[in-house]
């Protein structure tokens, strides 16, 4: 005997049943065997899914690590680093040349550690490449 949760869920469905209706090019409707008959038997989504290729995640390429970007990234940096120091309240002696020598000082860090954290992507990034074309071990 159906419990009261399973008689409900079936009243539900008999309450919502409806019917589909299967219409040709002539406006005619068709049985449903006809209709199947003239388009065919739907195909799943999980055999179709299966025989896509994997796709990527959507990632980035990372690029080798390279002198000329650094030092684009530098150029980049150099005006915003110059600006915070300047806006940013400094010692009453600090002239504007000490400031300009300032930002020089933290670009002489700044790029070594650009150019180093490049790298470390790269290196991750091959092997990562280098994992996923590897045959999988069971």
């Amino acid at each position: 005997m159906p419990s009261k949760k399973q008689r409900r869920r079936q009243q539900k469905l008999k309450r919502h049943e409806y019917e589909e209706v299967y219409v040709d090019e002539e406006g005619r409707e068709l049985a449903p065997e006809e209709a199947e008959e003239l388009v065919g038997p739907p195909k799943s989504s999980r055999a179709a899914r299966a025989k896509a290729e994997p796709q990527q995640r959507g990632r980035r390429a990372i690029e080798p690590p390279s002198l000329r970007r650094t030092a684009k990234r530098g150029l980049l940096f150099f005006p915003l680093m110059l600006l915070v120091i300047f806006l940013l309240p400094a010692r009453e002696d600090a002239t504007t040349l000490g400031k300009v020598i300032n930002a020089l000082v933290l670009m002489g860090f700044f790029l070594p550690f650009s150019y180093f954290m490049d790298s470390m992507m790269w290196r991750t990034y091959q092997r990562r490449q280098a994992k996923e074309l590897e045959p999988k071990k069971r």
